[in-house]
């Protein structure tokens, strides 16, 4: 009976001890990252009055029987399943999505202790603690590296108040852009200006190589695209200009003349007067006979021949070169040169050794073209254009007529200084098996006009461009000053079997310097892309740069604009040019103007010079029993013997869970689920209290017996 009594007993402790457990549950139904507990129960110790036998024969097996002698709690269990993450106003509040704890030492990280309350706030120090002072473990910026070690070992997260970060010279820019490699571009400038001398001159006045003309551009962005073999035909004096050839009379006298083609290929043109006459031949009879000859050929020399007969006795043969667009045949040098003795004529006048008509053609050639000596005056780049011009027009009017590019990249003829009256003419120029660069043609013909001598009237062609891109960024100095660097790509130069090459012009204004030759402020180099539009190569790589103004000198920047035969930078395209990306890693000093916290626990710093980076990450632990875990009240929790060692690392790595900013993990406990359990517990309190008053009646009915 006395049994029953302390069965009633234990079951009250027990429930006792659950009503305990609840309680505090309930009470920390809104503490921040709390996690609830539960008690186990457990039966006690049972008395055996008769033990289990098995079956003997014919008789089968009995149970033991056995008396429970009460209840108690054998354990109480933490639930730490994940709390609803809450939003909030405070950017230094952090939840953990997922596994782990952050960690906390109150003692400069001799003694750590283990929370899910993610309050922290930066004290009057600058630490970043909880709401019980304890300062939370991390890792902190290393000032050489610049960057966040986590695998170094974990210390206090202190940010001290004021933080400035000095200034930080640049060491590398990088360019990502395409270059238009097209027919047809909107991105262009003017041709480089070229003065008397032939040096081609920059828009800084310097003096520069000039590049192919063949990849140069009209006003309307179309490229000319000239190909070995095209060109121009053109005059400088009138097309009628005559050869005048005095002729002899008398029987049997011979024509023999040579004219040079285009491609220097002689063209032989023999008569001979009859002989058959007993009346010798008049002068003007063979004057005839022998432009009868000529004109036979014209088809093939573009030569035509009249005769003089002004004076019946001394008759003249002219020779012209129409240089007419209507005649197919125009592409002929007048260059007529008599044959000896025999050639029944007089020697030839001066004007009738000159040629009248010059042909310009375009050659490719890397190594450049002399325009001085070939027959055909081979032309690459507009520079050796603009010399061909211009000692032809001297040879065809003597003088000093110039011609030059001006500022707007057209060709400008100026007769100022020549002797005689100046007659332009364009035409177009092609080797046989070659096509007329009619866009070419057009811009020359404009230059098609008189110009008397000495007058101060000007002959302009329509204008060449270059195809160019741009980009710019500000760089710093030691001092975090800011200086831009411009850089300038101009198309020079097409290889139809390796790709295309781009001039580079790098500048940064004075005083500072980035070369060591004038002009200081500006370097030259070049991009080449490969015929898939890749990069191939460029220089330089790199600059040396002194601002001149106290920063350190020399400073080194790498220029950085993508892999060799890859298309993660520059590249070149038929597609229009751009800069999809320009960066550079440097900045002046600004103060600290505020701090967010990134997923991996970085608390992350913006500054007032327009810089953001990690200053310091939070570190988080991970245990192998979360249930091991003793709490220590305060939201911490120490490690037991049970937990395991804390494995400490990263946010978001090895199973540790995300950080959230700006929110808090709520508590888990289930308020429904709490207060149906309270019921339980009442229920099973008072039926244990039942038990007790109902063994103590038995127990007065037991007494009453004697009575």
């Amino acid at each position: 009976m006395l049994k029953s009594l302390f069965s009633g007993v234990s079951g009250l402790q027990a429930h006792q001890i659950a009503m305990d457990v609840e309680s505090n549950n309930i009470a920390n139904v809104n503490t921040t990252g709390f996690k609830y507990s539960r008690a186990n129960f457990s039966d006690m110790l049972a008395q055996t009055n008769q033990i289990a036998t098995a079956p003997q024969g014919e008789l089968g097996g009995k149970n033991a029987v056995q008396v429970g002698l009460g209840a108690s709690i054998s354990s109480v269990t933490r639930i730490h399943s994940q709390g609803s993450i809450q939003n909030t106003d405070k950017n230094t509040d952090v939840a953990i999505q997922g596994e782990g704890y952050f960690i906390v030492s109150p003692d400069g990280g001799s003694t750590y202790k283990y929370t899910r309350s993610g309050d922290f706030k930066f004290d009057a120090s600058g630490n970043f603690v909880d709401n019980n002072g304890f300062v939370s473990q991390g890792w902190m910026r290393d000032e050489e590296t610049g960057k966040v070690d986590s695998t170094a070992p974990i210390t206090n997260i202190v940010i001290p108040p004021g933080l400035t970060t000095p200034a930080n010279a640049t060491n590398e820019v990088v360019l990502k852009a395409n270059l238009n490699s097209g027919p047809n571009v909107e991105n262009f400038t003017p041709a480089y200006a070229t003065d008397t001398n032939g040096a081609t001159i920059d828009p800084l006045g310097n003096t520069i190589p000039s590049g192919s003309l063949g990849v140069l551009f009209n006003d309307s962005g179309e490229a000319f695209n000239l190909q070995d073999g095209q060109g121009i035909w053109g005059s400088f004096i009138s097309s009628a200009q005559n050869a005048d050839v005095a002729v002899a009379g008398g029987n049997a006298q011979t024509l023999d003349l040579t004219f040079t083609n285009d491609d220097g290929t002689p063209i032989n043109i023999t008569s001979t007067t009859p002989t058959t006459n007993p009346i010798a031949q008049t002068a003007t009879q063979n004057a005839q006979t022998f432009a009868a000859a000529i004109n036979a050929r014209t088809a093939e020399t573009g030569i035509e021949a009249s005769v003089d007969n002004t004076d019946p006795l001394n008759p003249t043969l002219v020779l012209t070169n129409p240089n007419d667009d209507s005649d197919s045949s125009h592409n002929i040098r007048l260059t007529a040169i008599g044959a000896g003795d025999n050639s029944g004529f007089t020697t030839l006048s001066t004007a009738s050794a000159d040629p009248v008509t010059t042909a310009y053609r375009y050659l490719y050639s890397p190594t450049g073209a002399d325009t001085t000596t070939d027959v055909d005056k081979k032309f690459l780049t507009i520079a050796d254009l603009r010399e061909a011009m211009q000692n032809q027009a001297a040879a065809d009017i003597g003088g000093s007529p110039t011609v030059i590019i001006n500022e707007q990249g057209k060709f400008e003829v100026s007769n100022i200084s020549g002797v005689n009256d100046m007659s332009i003419k364009m035409t177009a120029f092609s080797v046989p098996g070659t096509s007329e660069n009619i866009l070419f043609t057009r811009s020359m013909q404009a230059m098609n006009a008189a110009l008397p001598a000495t007058s101060t009237g000007q002959a302009i062609s329509q204008a060449f461009n270059a195809a160019t891109h741009s980009s710019s960024i500000d760089i710093y100095d030691s001092l975090g000053t800011k200086h831009t660097l411009r850089m300038e790509f101009r198309k020079t130069d097409v290889d139809t079997t390796t790709g295309s090459t781009w001039a580079m012009t790098i500048n940064v204004p004075e005083p500072a310097s980035i070369d060591t030759v004038p002009p200081l402020n500006e370097k030259k180099g070049q991009i080449r892309f490969n015929n898939d539009g890749s990069l191939a190569t460029f220089a330089p790589p790199n600059l040396s740069f002194t601002a001149n103004n106290g920063s350190a000198p020399n400073q080194q920047v790498n220029l950085t604009f993508g892999t060799s035969n890859a298309f993660d930078g520059m590249t070149s395209f038929d597609s229009k040019s751009s800069t999809s990306g320009i960066s550079q890693d440097g900045f002046t000093g600004g103060d600290l103007l505020g701090i967010r916290i990134d997923q991996s626990g970085t608390l992350v710093g913006s500054f007032s010079n327009g810089r953001s980076f990690g200053l310091a990450q939070i570190a988080m632990a991970k245990f192998a029993n979360n249930e091991g875990l003793t709490a220590d009240g305060g939201n911490v929790f120490l490690q037991s013997a049970n937990s395991g060692n804390p494995i400490i690392g990263e946010a978001a790595t090895a199973g540790r869970g995300f950080i959230q900013s700006s929110a808090l993990e709520a508590s888990n406990v289930d308020l429904s689920k709490s207060l149906t359990q309270l019921i339980i517990i009442q229920r099973g309190f008072q039926a244990n209290g039942k038990t007790i008053t109902t063994s103590d009646q038995l127990l007065q009915t037991l007494i009453g017996l004697k009575q």
